[in-house]
């Protein structure tokens, strides 16, 4: 009896090995969990601190928002560039409309996030209607955005935010960051959406082969449209969450938040051909990226060095994607 219960256990180990080599995010868990290793070591143990893992978490929040986004364009095969200036675009809106306007501030924050899928769907509905390229078109409406941003607010921040909304990007529950618990609410719904819902599924089979879902006869461009929508909804509130991080609403929001949201899911294994990937990958990925930015603030770099690694690591994941791709043509 003692043999084959140990048969039984060693069978189900196995098992689960087996799945968890076959998981795509298990190899990139294991470059995490290597990275924090590594971390502690060179910053002589000053990594691992309650003060430095809640910076950590509070930056990832609002990257990790725009990221989930992102990584759903990319599994559908889309890309977005004008997020970061639809954050920023949105956190002005929302200041004009709790300051000039005097409206209660957590409706003028449901109101930003509406208007941020407002602009995600008016990037969508120029790219299918049109048939264009959604990196060409995207980068024009990002300029757009940017500049109706400074028109309106001449580069000046809006300054008078209600403290009834600062909570929300400056509180704490359980000695975590707000916006921390924010964005794993918002995982665990992506999550659930991409997973066990027919929308998820008719996102990797676009993202698989347009051709071959609108032979199915699955409604491409209504689906298309919509991711674009869920991506400028979450840009949007990032945006809004720093405002209430910050107490203004900075035209600067967003700018640096671009190729992070790329670089993100595809180190977490999302394809930049689509249909492969998932959106815990992509929150993976910015904890990497906010853990090597967050290296080089303890060793004392150049701050300056982190746009340099930002576009480094960007680069290198594109590379690896690239390498991966073709190798999996090959076999």
């Amino acid at each position: 009896m003692e043999n084959t219960s140990n048969i039984k256990i060693r069978i189900a180990f196995t098992n689960v090995g087996k799945k968890l080599l076959k998981n795509q995010l298990t190899g990139i868990i294991a470059v995490l969990i290597f990275i924090i290793l590594i971390a502690q070591i060179i910053t002589k143990g000053n990594f691992i601190s309650s003060y430095n893992i809640t910076i950590i978490i509070r930056s990832m929040a609002f990257i990790g928002l725009v990221a989930i986004g992102q990584s759903l364009l990319l599994i559908l095969g889309e890309l977005d560039l004008s997020v970061g200036s639809i954050a920023g675009l949105s956190a002005v809106f929302s200041g004009i409309l709790m300051v000039n306007f005097g409206l209660n501030p957590f409706l003028s924050f449901f109101l930003s996030v509406i208007f941020g899928a407002f602009l995600g769907f008016i990037n969508g509905l120029i790219i299918t209607s049109l048939n264009l390229n959604a990196l060409i078109v995207t980068i024009g409406m990002a300029g757009i955005y940017k500049g109706i941003n400074l028109v309106v607010t001449r580069g000046s921040a809006i300054t008078g935010i209600p403290e009834s909304i600062l909570f929300i990007g400056q509180g704490k529950i359980f000695g975590l960051p707000f916006p921390f618990f924010i964005l794993i609410i918002i995982l665990i719904i992506i999550s659930i959406i991409i997973q066990k819902t027919t929308l998820g599924r008719y996102i990797y089979a676009i993202g698989s082969s347009r051709e071959a879902a609108i032979i199915l006869g699955i409604k491409v461009k209504m689906i298309r449209i919509g991711t674009f929508m869920i991506t400028g909804a979450l840009a949007s509130l990032a945006g809004m969450i720093m405002v209430s991080r910050l107490g203004s609403s900075q035209p600067a929001i967003g700018e640096i938040w671009v190729l992070p949201s790329i670089a993100a899911p595809v180190i977490g294994g999302v394809a930049l051909t689509g249909g492969i990937g998932h959106p815990i990958g992509a929150i993976i990925g910015v904890a990497i990226i906010g853990i090597i930015e967050n290296i080089i603030v303890l060793l004392g770099i150049s701050p300056y060095w982190q746009t340099v690694v930002s576009g480094s690591v960007v680069v290198l994941a594109v590379s690896i994607d690239s390498i991966s791709r073709l190798s999996l043509k090959r076999n």
